[in-house]
C-alpha cells in the first residue's frame, strides 16, 4: 500500500477494507439479500465477498463525502505499471461521459473509443469481471450505492448488470495495473472445494454468464 500511495501522491488515502469475517449475522442479512436481481446469482455469497462488496461500497461513499468530483480507487494487492498515467489520463478524458472506467490487470479486445501512446479506451458488451482499479465520477458513485442497498452478488458480477444500474462500464486496455495477490499473501475470499462441487459450480457458472451475455446484447425499440 506504501508503494501505491507513494506513486499516488499526497492527495491519496487509504480506506479500510471490511471484513466480512467479523460482521453480525445481522450486519450480514442488511447488506446481502439472495435473488433481488435477474439474472438469479446461483451461488451464496462467502462473508468474504460481502466484506468486498461493503469495502468498495465504503470506497463510494468517501467520494460522496469529499468534495472530489471523482476518485480513483485501487485494491490493496494492485502495482501500477510505468506508463500508468498515460492510461489514467486517457480515463479521465471520458469520465463525464461514461461515469465509470476499469482500470484492468488484463488485456480485452474491443473497438477503441480513443487512444492515447499503446493505451486504448473500449467499452465492451460484456463487462470484465475483477475490480482492481477504478475511475469513478460522483454521480456514479451515488447510482452505484443507490443500486446496491442491499446487493445479491459479488461486487464485479453487480458491476456487468449496466440493464439494472444504468452504468456501461468502459475499459482500458492492455493492462495498466498488476495483480499482485500471491505475492501479498494471496486472497482472503476464495476457499479450497471438492470436486464433485467444483464440476456444480462450473455448470451453474457457465449458465450465469450466459444468461449475462444475454442481457448484455445491445436492444432495439420500434415506434
Amino acid at each position: 500500500m506504501q508503494k501505491i500511495l507513494t506513486a499516488l501522491g499526497p492527495n491519496s488515502e487509504v480506506i479500510d477494507a471490511v471484513d466480512g469475517m467479523a460482521l453480525t449475522q445481522a450486519e450480514l442479512s442488511s447488506a446481502y439479500q439472495p435473488s433481488l436481481h435477474a439474472p438469479h446469482y446461483p451461488f451464496q455469497l462467502r462473508p468474504g465477498e460481502t466484506g468486498c462488496f461493503l469495502s468498495h461500497r465504503a470506497a463510494w461513499a468517501a467520494l460522496l463525502e469529499s468534495d472530489a468530483d471523482a476518485a480513483l480507487v485501487l485494491e490493496d494487492d494492485v502495482e501500477l505499471t510505468a506508463d500508468f498515467n498515460a492510461a489514467l489520463d486517457l480515463a479521465q478524458r471520458h469520465l463525464g461521459d461514461i461515469g465509470y472506467i476499469q482500470l484492468q490487470t488484463r488485456d480485452y479486445v474491443g473497438t477503441a473509443i480513443d487512444r492515447q501512446g499503446s493505451y486504448s479506451l473500449i467499452q465492451p458488451q460484456i463487462t470484465p469481471l475483477r475490480t482492481s482499479g477504478q475511475l469513478i465520477c460522483r454521480t456514479s458513485a451515488k447510482l452505484l450505492l443507490d443500486a446496491s442497498a442491499p446487493f445479491d452478488r459479488p461486487v464485479d458480477t453487480f458491476l456487468q448488470m449496466h440493464w439494472h444500474t444504468g452504468l456501461h462500464l468502459g475499459v482500458v486496455s492492455p493492462a495498466c495495473i498488476t495483480d499482485r495477490t500471491a505475492e501479498t499473501g494471496g486472497s482472503t475470499i476464495g476457499a479450497s472445494k471438492p470436486l464433485f462441487e467444483k464440476i456444480q459450480r462450473e455448470w451453474k457458472r457457465t449458465r450465469y454468464r450466459s444468461k449475462v451475455k444475454h442481457l448484455s446484447k445491445p436492444r432495439s425499440s420500434s415506434g
